[in-house]
């Protein structure tokens, strides 16, 4: 008695690279929506483009108020470990996404019943009879 899951499609998951994908890769329609963008859209890229401008000028004043300041070692191996670790947690982070993606995780499974089993599962042609 062995199931089947199976994606929305009805495929086998095979995330983004099985050869379904790939045929159906020219066939994809042109996106719908206009290229202008809208009042809220250009009001989030003026308060994101604000952000970035502020961090910038903090990102100066920080550094030109920290001339002359002597950092000891163990700070700089501080530092160097912060930045190992968080790019570690990036790696790790992003090979987990293309992992599931490729295994078919992202997928929402559907369960398959065969045919020789539905009476057991109760489908509804079985509860004509």
């Amino acid at each position: 008695m062995k199931q089947k899951w199976l994606n929305r499609a009805g495929k086998m998951p095979g995330g983004l690279f099985d050869e379904e994908h790939r045929k159906q890769g020219s066939q994809h329609e042109e996106p719908t929506m206009s290229a202008r963008l809208g009042v809220t859209s250009w009001i989030i890229l003026i308060v994101l483009v604000s952000l970035l401008l502020a961090t910038c000028v903090v990102a100066y004043l920080g550094w030109r108020l920290a001339d002359g300041v002597d950092v000891p070692i163990s700070g700089y191996i501080a530092m160097a470990v912060g930045v190992v670790v968080s790019l570690a947690v990036g790696f790790g982070l992003m090979a987990l996404v293309f992992y599931s993606s490729r295994k078919g995780y992202d997928e929402a499974p559907v369960l398959v019943v065969p045919e020789n089993d539905s009476k057991e599962y109760g489908s509804p042609s079985n509860k004509l009879d």
